[in-house]
């Protein structure tokens, strides 16, 4: 089922996919990768299996016989589901042990369409631009509606604003705003989504792997901003177009269905993000921040009668995760 020699030769480019239980999804992605990676030299695919056991690696190695896709795909199934760093971490590592030098990763997610042209053009201008990072593609729905993907850094204003959900207040606080508005143009930004985010290789050896304490969420955040802190910068680019599934891989963040209560593991990511970053007092004025905006925009969206669209017990869940709560420990 895996084929170990490629990641032990020259490469140019790892992209990494990684996959838990949603076979088909990866199948379908590696289909959209199927004409580009071979035009680009040196290019190859690492398909990794966060344990799913429920038949993705005989699913996902199938569709690899059938297909014929041994010379550039890899399937490297894992003894454990240790989280998103921990899944894509198991092939970065190897690469960056070799002996030759890669000098490009990708993160793809699964639940991912890349549109024509797509690698090529982050490839393009990470080639360009050598002080360049990190660069993240312009995620978008099927019909082409844009998605958001390039983001300021978690602060304490923009944690009330974003609680808070008021128009006059967003618009006073926009410098501060964690989602800025969409551009058409590419554009230095803090931090790029990881599912589809490009990294230089010097990035790694200078901050290292990505942190496999975050179990899911927030570790592309803290990598971007470790990243910045080490004199890397991070580019959106929207002329990479990629179509995504949204929250169809995490079953967290999809916009199209009826809201599902947050697991607890997204809020640990969250206090673990800014306790690491920021310490203890930051980290209690932006869960203060969060809410209390959160709070007036509850009562407020009873006055107003607007519906309700926010996960399940999220106000309680916030609070019993908060560092008021559950402390400083990371």
């Amino acid at each position: 089922m895996s084929n170990t020699v490629k990641l032990d030769q020259a490469i140019t480019l790892l992209v990494v996919v990684l996959n838990y239980k949603t076979a088909e999804l990866t199948i379908d992605c590696l289909n959209s990768l199927s004409d580009e990676i071979n035009t680009i030299p040196g290019s190859y695919v690492v398909v990794t299996d966060n344990a799913s056991g429920d038949g993705s690696v005989e699913k996902i190695a199938s569709a690899i016989d059938r297909n014929q896709w041994h010379q550039w795909v890899e399937l490297m199934p894992l003894e454990c589901n240790g989280g998103f760093a921990f899944g894509n971490n198991a092939a970065i590592r190897r690469v960056l042990e070799s002996k030759h030098s890669c000098p490009y990763v990708l993160l793809l997610n699964p639940d991912t369409v890349i549109r024509s042209g797509a690698i090529k053009t982050l490839l393009a201008f990470m080639n360009k631009q050598p002080d360049v990072g990190i660069a993240g593609s312009r995620l978008e729905d099927l019909d082409q509606t844009a998605q958001q993907s390039a983001f300021r850094f978690p602060n304490v204003v923009g944690e009330l604003d974003f609680g808070l959900r008021l128009g006059v207040a967003s618009k006073l606080l926009s410098r501060w705003a964690i989602v800025p508005e969409i551009s058409d143009h590419s554009h230095q930004t803090d931090w790029v989504a990881g599912a589809s985010m490009i990294v230089r290789r010097e990035v790694f050896e200078a901050i290292g792997l990505l942190d496999e304490s975050y179990f899911m969420y927030f570790e592309e955040v803290d990598f971007c901003l470790r990243a910045q802190r080490a004199g890397w910068s991070c580019w959106y680019v929207p002329q990479s177009r990629v179509v995504h599934f949204v929250g169809q891989s995490s079953g967290v963040t999809d916009s199209k269905r009826p809201p599902k209560r947050l697991p607890t593991y997204w809020f640990d990511s969250r206090r673990r993000y800014f306790l690491k970053n920021h310490g203890w007092l930051y980290a209690a004025l932006a869960d203060a921040a969060w809410l209390t905006g959160f709070t007036l925009w509850r009562w407020r969206r009873v006055v107003q009668r607007k519906p309700d669209t926010d996960p399940p017990k999220i106000w309680s869940d916030f609070l019993l995760n908060s560092v008021f709560i559950r402390g400083g420990q990371i």
